[in-house]
């Protein structure tokens, strides 16, 4: 019984409609079909998977009974450093996440060809974008 992909990750949201925004507003995801839980959230697709999921960080009895209480901070990644996408066209991105006055840190891993884009979502959590290909590899984030 092999693993065969990552389904999704949960965030428990300071701001839940802010989170939405940043991942559909920033990264071009979309928000899509959920089950009625007896909690507010959302589910955030790219593609055909729910990749995101968003609750509120403000617990009640019905998210406690079905997902459990949360113990520690509900800021950062906690012990999970970040989460990482692939993407294409790292121009377009670029673009996309100045237009939303997104902090972007950028590195480059030329062994293989990456370039990689950190930004931060709302509730600190660390998003890696990795952009392969020529143009990934000739773009220069200062020009």
């Amino acid at each position: 019984m092999p693993l065969e992909v990552m389904e999704h990750f949960n965030i428990r949201a300071s701001d839940m409609e802010a989170t939405k925004d940043f991942y559909c507003d920033v990264l071009g995801m979309r928000v899509g079909e959920r089950p009625p839980f007896e909690f507010p959230g959302y589910w955030i697709y790219l593609g055909e998977i729910a990749v995101v999921h968003l609750q509120a960080a403000d617990s009640n009895e019905a998210m406690e009974a079905f997902i459990g209480a949360k113990e520690g901070s509900l800021e950062g990644s906690g012990a999970i450093d970040h989460v990482a996408f692939s993407g294409s066209d790292v121009r377009a991105f670029v673009a996309r996440a100045k237009a939303h006055d997104t902090e972007m840190v950028h590195r480059k891993v030329p062994e293989f060809g990456i370039h990689q884009v950190f930004i931060k979502d709302p509730d600190g959590i660390t998003i890696e974008l990795n952009f392969r290909g020529e143009d990934a590899r000739d773009f220069d984030p200062d020009s």
